[in-house]
């Protein structure tokens, strides 16, 4: 347990920032969900349009820090793959 008032306030802040950071992966988590359902479907034109959005959002939570680049980068382009191989 945090003893000294600055330990303390990095604590709050810490716990503050963790709980940002969850909302933030779940709605990617959502949002690459989304586009996993539509290749299941096989809709290519709903998977499309559903990559965009999750793209978008996964590349802006890597400038957030909630993701690394590399890791965000190999996501996106997997799924890529996945919605190109649609027939």
């Amino acid at each position: 347990m945090a003893n000294t008032p600055s330990a303390k306030k990095a604590a709050r802040k810490i716990a503050r920032r963790t709980a940002i950071n969850q909302a933030r992966r779940s709605r990617m988590r959502t949002f690459i969900r989304r586009v996993e359902e539509a290749i299941t479907a096989g809709d290519k034109t709903t998977a499309a349009d559903a990559l965009r959005a999750a793209e978008s959002l996964i590349m802006s939570n890597v400038s957030k820090g909630v993701l690394h680049a590399n890791t965000a980068s190999r996501k996106v382009s997997r799924l890529n793959k996945r919605v190109k191989a649609i027939a």
